[in-house]
């Protein structure tokens, strides 16, 4: 009897370890693929989803980028993504569908060391474009500016291009260093001394890192021009019970209130 008992307890500890193991895998099921803009704030939100939520767990991995969200969403290996730009026509007619989220001003960042608090749009485009090298031309230090730029699809540099004074053309310096995806571009600029670069706005960033207000406006005041939206998108075909579960969570007013509360201004669906 006692031998029995012996082989029922380690019989129960194998289906006990084979249930872990399976709720584990079950927990991985939905990740939420693409852009690093807002990253911080979509975290947030599966973060709120998963504390209500049933078998389901959802993960907003690191940045593969917004066209990485669309080769993956589109070509059905993952089921949702996320994304700082427009959809073209042609992803649209590839049966890809956007969900836009929030709105996100884009920020220009400084290594708190520059000592600058503020530029104009003109010293700004100047400082991009390697016109003026020194932050102490601008009120700052004696200090080589090193800039700290994106690649030229990126989502940020394509809204300040679109609507910063002096962007539209702009060619950014070439003694600068190209950073493949905005958490990449914050740590350059946090650990080199007389960094400059930009990506999205999160409060996060203020700590560490300087965040400039540009012509006399922070990012987040109204008259600020320049913002990427960050968007969800999928595709019908691959569409499933946990990704609409999802979706219909992230346009809630309770994922907007999070949004909102990290610095975004959240748009309706």
């Amino acid at each position: 009897m006692a031998s029995a008992f012996v082989c029922l307890r380690h019989i129960s500890a194998g289906v006990l370890a084979v249930f872990a193991l399976t709720c584990s895998a079950r927990a991985e099921d939905l990740a939420v693929v693409g852009t690093g803009d807002g990253i911080e704030m979509l975290q947030a939100v599966a973060t709120a989803y998963n504390a209500d939520a049933g078998g389901v767990r959802v993960s907003v991995p690191p940045s593969i980028g917004s066209g990485g969200a669309v080769a993956a969403v589109g070509g059905e290996r993952q089921k949702l993504g996320r994304i700082a730009r427009p959809l073209t026509e042609a992803e649209k007619g590839q049966g890809l569908i956007e969900v836009p989220l929030i709105r996100i001003p884009s920020a220009i960042f400084v290594h708190r060391d520059v000592g600058v608090a503020s530029l104009t749009s003109a010293q700004a485009a100047a400082i991009f474009s390697g016109t003026i090298e020194n932050w102490s031309a601008v009120g700052g230090a004696d200090l080589k500016i090193r800039v700290v730029r994106r690649e030229d699809t990126d989502s940020t540099l394509a809204v300040l291009r679109s609507s910063m004074p002096g962007w539209r053309d702009l060619v950014l310096t070439s003694r600068s260093k190209t950073a493949t995806t905005t958490q990449d571009a914050i740590e350059t600029v946090r650990q080199t001394p007389g960094a400059i670069g930009f990506g999205p706005f999160s409060p996060a960033l203020v700590g560490d890192l300087a965040v400039l207000s540009i012509d006399g406006n922070a990012p987040r005041d109204p008259a600020y021009p320049s913002a990427v939206t960050l968007a969800l998108i999928y595709k019908a075909a691959t569409r499933d019970a946990a990704a609409s579960d999802f979706l219909a969570f992230a346009t809630s007013d309770r994922a907007r209130h999070l949004l909102a509360e990290r610095g975004g201004a959240p748009l309706k669906p």
